[in-house]
């Protein structure tokens, strides 16, 4: 299967948008990251944002984190969150992974780390239990994706408000011009509870950024890091012209 996919966790589980070669799109919520890559797994390129590849332990970001905040710059450079070491991954408390996180990287755990570390371990646990997933599934950060879709400039306004919201989709009307329509039968077929109207962008923009460069992608860092698990700990961008 040709398909171009994007995936961003949802309260329901994982939200899905693929676009096939010839630009026809379709969605799906999944309940869980397996029955995802069941499904789509003969796709060209799974586009996820979710953290793919940790740190056991050490004081040092992953790369392509540190790289990645210094693209954004100061505006946007927070929402790629710092990773928790793996062996926090299996604590059933926010006291115990921090601690755990603490002792292994001299860092406590963010709160916002900590409500999306069951689907980083879901992530985790596919990674090591399909060695296919490996050449499949990518890692993105979606603000990183519309940096490299708007010329290397990040977005101007916070995704929330109603400006950052017509910026982005005004730049994926301008590189998929079914952006709209896409994102309006979405919204019309999922109650907000469950996905909400940032899940829809952000898949949508993780799908679009492979569908259009017919999954060229550009690897953050340059050279790859590889975990213990023999995981890459790598972001990939869409390889366009000046990027």
């Amino acid at each position: 299967m040709g398909d171009f996919v994007g995936v961003d966790g949802c309260r329901r589980g994982w939200f899905a948008v693929w676009i096939t070669e010839t630009g026809v799109w379709s969605h799906r919520i999944f309940e869980s990251v397996d029955l995802l890559f069941g499904q789509l797994g003969d796709a060209s390129h799974i586009l996820i944002d979710m953290q793919i590849g940790l740190v056991d332990e050490g004081t040092q970001d992953r790369r392509c984190e540190a790289e990645g905040r210094k693209l954004l710059g100061a505006a946007r450079r927070s929402s790629i969150f710092v990773s928790p070491s793996r062996l926090s991954l299996a604590a059933s408390t926010y006291g115990e992974a921090s601690r755990i996180n603490r002792e292994k990287t001299g860092r406590k755990l963010s709160k916002q780390t900590w409500w999306i570390m069951p689907k980083i371990r879901e992530v985790d646990e596919l990674m090591e239990s399909r060695p296919e997933a490996r050449e499949r599934l990518f890692e993105v950060n979606i603000e990183l994706l519309f940096w490299a879709l708007n010329e290397s400039q990040s977005m101007k306004h916070y995704k929330k408000t109603a400006q950052g919201f017509s910026e982005r989709m005004e730049l994926l009307n301008h590189w998929f011009p079914q952006s709209t329509d896409l994102y309006e039968d979405a919204l019309s077929s999922y109650l907000r509870k469950h996905v909400s109207r940032d899940d829809i962008v952000d898949a949508m923009a993780a799908a679009i950024s492979s569908f259009v460069t017919r999954g060229e992608l550009q690897e953050i860092p340059s050279e790859r890091q590889i975990d213990l698990k023999g995981l890459p700990m790598r972001m990939v961008i869409p390889r366009l012209p000046g990027v």
